[in-house]
């Protein structure tokens, strides 16, 4: 490490061949799970002076729309193809939309798909709250989603992706047992913290959609081979030791009539293959947490030493 550099300290580095084997239900190779991010954006949100929630002046109502398409008619699209081919979601969602749009939660609480906090809105961020502001956005997200649903919340995805110093140290306070925050590895691993086990989920922002079709400009066609050579690759790797694919999505860019048909052919590909363990975040992380957890700080622990 250079002078003057600093190891941030939210994990132990692991090089990625040798570690702890970790092995699945059934002896699957890699653990899949979708999560499709039910969110709320508001139209005329109040700034933030660290970050503009709408490239536009506000009100932009064409990127107000554009989401709100989502939760009107795609989300109920890719909710039925999901549920043909067996994948129950793990819901990364904007807590706010438990008032908003309560027929989506219903509906995706009955079909028995997981909640995990995305924030309260995804046009408000962390970015400068104090210590009790955060505090006050995890008591609500356990709350609401308690009070709509009966399900306590596992995990979090920060609101648009932002964050506190204190955030993962909180996450763990308040009894949370994952992350979607850390994007560095392909197997789940402890996360250190003041208090409690937190471990790091293995999302994407890689085979996002959002990347796929905003960042990259991928086809439909494009973005669902990435997905399946994505699946494959893990799938061939889980052999040594097992891996996790999240595919994380957003209703309004999948679930537009010319895309929903090709990523229907990756949910067909996975459920087919015969590798997959088909699940939740949370069931990933129930089973890592008791299953691999100690033996994989254990083996982060020594390799520290020995490095």
């Amino acid at each position: 490490m250079r002078e003057g550099q600093k190891d941030p300290g939210l994990y132990e580095y692991r090089p990625y061949r040798n570690r702890h084997k970790i092995v699945w239900p059934g002896d699957k190779k890699v653990a899949v799970w979708v999560s499709p991010n039910i969110e709320y954006y508001e139209l005329d949100p109040p700034a933030n002076p660290h970050r503009k929630s709408w490239a536009k002046p506000h009100p932009d109502v064409v990127g107000y729309g554009h989401r709100d398409f989502g939760n009107r008619v795609g989300h109920y699209r890719l909710a039925e193809i999901m549920e043909k081919h067996g994948f129950k979601g793990s819901v990364s969602l904007s807590v706010a939309m438990c008032q908003h749009c309560p027929e989506i939660i219903e509906q995706v609480n009955a079909l028995g798909w997981e909640f995990f906090s995305h924030g309260i809105y995804n046009t408000r961020y962390s970015y400068g709250m104090d210590e009790a502001q955060e505090r006050l956005i995890i008591e609500d997200s356990i709350n609401t989603v308690r009070a709509a649903t009966g399900q306590t919340i596992k995990g979090w995805l920060a609101p648009a992706l932002t964050h506190t110093p204190r955030t993962l140290d909180l996450l763990a306070e308040y009894g949370m047992t994952y992350t979607c925050d850390l994007y560095h590895d392909d197997q789940p691993g402890p996360v250190h913290v003041k208090s409690g086990k937190l471990i790091s989920m293995p999302y994407s922002l890689e085979v996002n959609d959002h990347y796929g079709f905003f960042v990259y400009n991928m086809s439909p066609r494009e973005y669902a081979e990435t997905l399946i050579r994505q699946f494959d690759r893990l799938a061939e790797e889980g052999e040594q030791s097992g891996t996790v694919m999240c595919i994380p999505l957003h209703a309004y860019l999948i679930g537009q009539p010319h895309r929903i048909g090709a990523f229907e052919e990756v949910l067909r590909h996975i459920a087919e293959d015969g590798r997959a363990w088909i699940t939740r975040s949370g069931d990933i992380a129930d089973f890592f947490i008791q299953n691999h957890y100690d033996a994989v700080a254990r083996d982060a622990e020594q390799y520290k030493v020995e490095g």
